[in-house]
């Protein structure tokens, strides 16, 4: 396993996340002993970046990771969430707001048996709290402590780059990190969230690499899973079934398992991408860690995975891809520009 930074920080995150939604699930989750073995799978092999939140399993999967984690808690960079709703007949038990968040950070802590959160993530967006407010007590959070890196999970991309436009101006902690869902049956990110990640240089958590377990092929061949199902697509891709196919296929051509395929194209994707793997047993776990060394998709695999699975920019981005309107923009030597930037550095001035 290798390492990459967390967005604009010196924070290291392993190449590989180990989402804990399904730790302490009543039904086809993993119990204490399984999440145990987990993640100690997962920690010999190198990693050390684990993502839960305060709404997973009722509260169960924070408690269980702090259990698990006890006495090598600082080995790891412990991310979770807040903004969800935690209990009912509380108006002000979920959202963004300053209430909410001082509240949930509080049980996540006492959960997870520690002092303190490596990463917290803003789960997602609540419209009725000012971005101002949200950013001002994050940043307060971290100021405290309690809070090391702060990232932000299914916003709208505008309203992410608004964010850290004003984090920015005024001396606040920026989002560092960007989580949204990504894989070969939704692309759709491509379109807004992926070019503001990177502008702002912040690490993408993909979660539902596998599309719900759609791209393993399971459900070809009659396998159900009420876990994998509910973190899936929100809606079918038009090619989902040639998409499938193609990497089955490519599948079978390396001798490497779909999940393996599927995996290796996130991690070929531009920018920092860091796909969240989730496991229900050590061999799930094993097979996923494998896509890092044993996978190697060579140009022609990658033509025909992007080829199928690629989706409409939408206006405007579609326009200038035509030749017409690049010799208006650019003029009519555009194409002998070389773009050697690799990603928009940012500075507390702007953006270079």
């Amino acid at each position: 396993m290798r390492y990459t930074l967390f967005g604009e920080t010196g924070l290291r995150v392993s190449e590989l996340c180990l989402g804990a939604m399904t730790f302490g699930e009543p039904e086809g989750g993993a119990d204490k002993d399984t999440t145990r073995r987990i993640v100690d799978a997962y920690a010999d092999a190198g990693g050390n970046f684990i993502d839960t939140a305060n709404i997973y399993a009722g509260g169960n999967s924070e408690t269980l990771l702090g259990e698990v984690l006890a006495g090598r808690r600082e080995s790891f960079v412990l991310a979770s969430k807040y903004g969800c709703a935690t209990r009912g007949g509380d108006a002000n038990a979920a959202g963004n707001h300053r209430k909410s968040l001082m509240q949930s950070v509080e049980t996540s802590l006492d959960r997870l048996r520690t002092d303190h959160l490596d990463i917290l993530w803003v789960h997602v967006r609540d419209n009725f709290t000012p971005v101002g407010e949200v950013m001002r007590a994050l940043d307060d959070l971290v100021c405290s402590g309690k809070v090391l890196y702060i990232g932000v999970s299914d916003w709208p991309a505008w309203e992410i780059a608004q964010a850290n436009t004003l984090a920015d101006a005024r001396g606040w902690t920026p989002f560092a990190g960007s989580q949204l869902r990504y894989n070969l049956l939704d692309r759709t990110p491509e379109r807004e969230l992926l070019p503001q990640a990177r502008a702002f240089d912040q690490a993408v958590l993909a979660w539902s690499p596998l599309a719900g377990g759609k791209l393993t092929g399971k459900y070809r061949r009659g396998e159900t899973g009420r876990l994998s199902t509910r973190s899936g697509n929100g809606g079918a891709h038009h090619n989902e079934d040639r998409i499938i196919t193609e990497v089955l296929d490519i599948a079978k051509e390396g001798g490497w398992s779909p999940a393996q395929v599927a995996l290796a194209w996130l991690r070929e994707q531009p920018g920092n991408i860091i796909p969240i793997i989730g496991a229900t047993k050590t061999s799930q776990l094993a097979e996923n860690l494998s896509a890092v060394e044993a996978v190697n998709l060579d140009q022609s695999a990658l033509a025909r995975l992007n080829t199928v699975s690629t989706v409409s920019l939408g206006f405007p981005h579609d326009d200038y891809r035509t030749q017409g309107v690049a010799e208006t923009v650019y003029g009519d030597r555009w194409a002998d520009i070389d773009e050697r930037r690799s990603t928009y550095r940012r500075t507390t001035d702007g953006i270079l």
